[in-house]
């Protein structure tokens, strides 16, 4: 058995303060001879440095204890957080950021006076009459010359038949 190990089998300690039961339950024999046995499995030796369990810096801050405490006290409520997907939960946002915009708005509007609402009336009209005005001037600008040449003649025709009736 020496020979397929690259090690020499250690033999069982027997003056140790180990149970040989304890350590090698579920280990078949050959191995048990090659594993080297710990120390400080067993309680009876007080001698021996007993390793502490590390301490997670994550677990101990206190962002995580605070977050961890809510969703403990949110489960129990049974609010837990759904899984949606990223764009439903957008959509959803936006939709209660929209609903709340129009209830601002309808408060600020109940909020305002005879006057506000006349004036805002009034910069409205003018504000459709200058897109208009922008529209008819793009249209215009945009028409082939041609339209424009025989809308001139259209209008100098009427306005000489105009003349000739006035007179």
């Amino acid at each position: 058995m020496e020979a397929m190990f690259r090690f020499p089998v250690f033999p069982l300690l027997q003056d140790s303060c180990l149970d040989q039961g304890d350590l090698t339950d579920g280990i078949s024999p050959s191995v048990r001879s090659i594993m080297a046995e710990p120390d400080y499995i067993d309680n009876d030796c007080d001698e021996l440095i007993k390793p502490k369990k590390l301490v997670n810096p994550v677990k101990t801050s206190r962002n995580h204890q605070d977050l961890h405490r809510e969703l403990l006290m949110n489960q129990k409520r049974g609010l837990a957080p759904q899984n949606k997907p990223e764009l439903q939960k957008v959509m959803e946002k936006r939709k209660r950021d929209q609903v709340i915009k129009q209830q601002r708005e309808e408060e600020a509007h109940m909020k305002k006076s005879d006057l506000e609402i006349e004036l805002m009336k009034r910069q409205q009209k003018l504000e459709q009459l200058e897109l208009e005005k922008q529209k008819n001037e793009e249209e215009q600008e945009n028409t082939p010359e041609f339209v424009k040449m025989k809308g001139n003649l259209r209008r100098t025709k009427q306005e000489e038949e105009q003349q000739e009736h006035d007179t």
